[in-house]
């Protein structure tokens, strides 16, 4: 049996083994501080765990390539597919466009206006 097995196994009973204890009577300080102890130990038990797991995944995922993905420009019907698609990125809107039509186009005007304050103090 490799080590988590049996620090799993070792902090299950403990833990069961202090619950039951506790479940006599609930409002003793020293069972409950063993079960806490207990509670704890069996959540350290756990996440070592999820870590071994997490380290099988990420072997798993190293071995694996991750597929490259085709250039937008050499897939199968170029433009017209992506707007058919609905999928037409940061490309500049048609002429004629049916939601433009019958808006008012404001200008927005560019000029800055100076401000200049008046001079303050005495005249001689």
């Amino acid at each position: 049996m490799d080590e988590i097995a049996a620090r799993l196994k070792d902090t299950t009973d403990t833990c069961l083994a202090t619950y039951n204890v506790w479940c006599q009577d609930k409002k003793a300080t020293e069972p409950t501080a063993e079960l806490k102890e207990a509670v704890h130990e069996l959540r350290k038990v756990a996440s070592r765990l999820e870590i071994e797991m997490a380290k099988n995944e990420r072997e798993e995922l190293a071995q694996r390539p991750i597929p490259i993905p085709p250039h937008r420009a050499k897939r199968k019907g170029g433009r017209q597919q992506e707007a058919a698609d609905g999928n037409t990125g940061n490309s500049a809107p048609e002429a004629g466009n049916s939601a433009d039509e019958g808006k008012p186009k404001v200008e927005v005007a560019t000029k800055r206006r100076v401000v200049r304050r008046k001079k303050t103090g005495s005249e001689d």
